[in-house]
């Protein structure tokens, strides 16, 4: 089992610490072994509160969302500029934080921080929740002394990064639920009501449009061979979401995506804008280049762009501009390139790259406020038109039966 204990030593300094031991008794015996004075020592409940945190329905509500992190950021820059001290600070984010799952994290960070390891180090341990960018970020602020300039980089990057993915996603969230719906329903007509028409269609042996004939086959493969094809669909999921798994799999989804009509190009501007955006905040936070490539090819979000940046990572470890690496790729357009060139001629790389993350970012704001205004008509055209087919296939043949009488 293992315990937590706070302890001094015989100078006088105060230890925190875990470890682990078949009883009180036996951790006890070996704490004063080692020379210490027990201040306090209690079985660590960190296992199980994250069985609780895994199982229970709390737990799951209570995940770590990007806008904590950006709130912890700002209230800890705030806070940090109050020349509050780290440990204090944390107190009262702690005190304040109303979800579970963050409040138990920022505790831990707080008893590390007290053991004498730095405030990046305490982000570390939990990558579930502070990136390798954010990591690096609070690094680089220890290293120059800025960390409520570094925090507040952080909080105005996260909101950005957040409210451009929020955005993206929106855009594709409605018409994916109505196509969703609309195949749910066409499915349930094809099944259940379809074939009770087609079966009087049949008794009076009328000849029937082809549109008819197919709409009557296509109910009659789903009442016959429904269930295989949900077994193969399946099956075909699986072996999808197996391969998207793979270096070569990434790859393709990647690209396919890339290559959709206008979504393509609506995603190939949202990680041109989080490529600089992630360069310039880096940058500005004093990371040395090659750093910045490494950490942005991890949080770019595409495979393609990653390896972009990971080739154009060992170009300027060879000496090489990074404007010349980037303008070696077709997915890197020709304006990025040449304004990166201007950045690193002038010594004003980072400006260069927040003026481009701005402009891809209002970018893509236009053509998501574009696409929305367009795919309710869009949707509302596609969807009666397949309406009007599937109605005039059953009608039609109907009314010419009861106009023969």
């Amino acid at each position: 089992m293992q315990y937590r204990y706070t302890a001094r030593t015989q100078e006088g300094k105060e230890v925190l610490g875990a470890m682990d031991a078949a009883s009180l008794d036996l951790a006890v015996s070996s704490l004063q072994k080692k020379n210490l004075i027990i201040i306090s020592i209690e079985p660590s409940k960190e296992k199980i509160e994250r069985f609780v945190d895994l199982f229970s329905f709390s737990g799951i509500l209570s995940n770590v969302k990007t806008q904590d992190i950006v709130l912890f950021s700002r209230e800890l820059a705030t806070l940090f500029e109050a020349k509050v001290p780290i440990i204090n600070s944390l107190n009262i984010i702690i005190s304040e934080t109303s979800n579970k799952a963050l409040r138990r994290r920022l505790s831990d960070i707080q008893d590390d921080i007290r053991g004498g390891i730095s405030l990046s180090q305490a982000f570390a341990r939990h990558p579930e929740i502070f990136s390798r960018f954010f990591v690096s970020m609070v690094k680089s602020g220890e290293e120059s002394g800025k960390l409520e300039e570094i925090f507040k980089f952080l909080a105005d990057y996260l909101e950005r990064s957040f409210e451009l993915q929020r955005k993206a996603r929106n855009a594709l969230i409605y018409p994916a639920f109505v196509l969703s719906a609309f195949v749910a329903v066409m499915g349930l007509m094809l099944i259940f009501v379809i074939p009770k028409l087609s079966s009087i269609l049949e008794e009076t042996g009328q000849n029937v449009p082809i549109y008819t004939k197919i709409v009557i086959g296509s109910s009659n493969f789903l009442i016959n061979f429904g269930f295989i094809l949900l077994i193969f669909l399946a099956v075909l999921g699986v072996f999808i979401y197996r391969y998207a798994r793979t270096e070569s799999g990434k790859v393709y989804f990647a690209r396919l995506l890339l290559s959709i009509p206008i979504i393509g190009n609506l995603y190939r501007k949202l990680y041109l804008s989080r490529i600089a955006d992630n360069l310039s905040t880096l940058f500005s936070g004093g990371i040395t280049a090659l750093r910045a490539l490494d950490i942005t090819s991890e949080v770019v979000g595409s495979e393609i762009y990653k390896r972009i940046l990971m080739d154009s990572l060992e170009s300027v470890k060879g000496g090489s501009m990074i404007s010349d690496s980037f303008s070696k790729y077709n997915d890197i357009p020709s304006l990025f390139s040449q304004m990166i060139r201007i950045g690193e001629e002038t010594g004003k790389l980072d400006y260069i790259l927040k003026s481009l993350a701005g402009f891809y970012r209002r970018d893509v704001d236009n053509m998501v406020d574009n696409l929305v205004s367009l795919i309710e008509p869009v949707l509302i055209l596609a969807l009666g038109l397949g309406v009007g087919l599937l109605v005039a296939a059953v009608l039609i043949p109907i009314y010419n039966l009861s106009t023969a009488f």
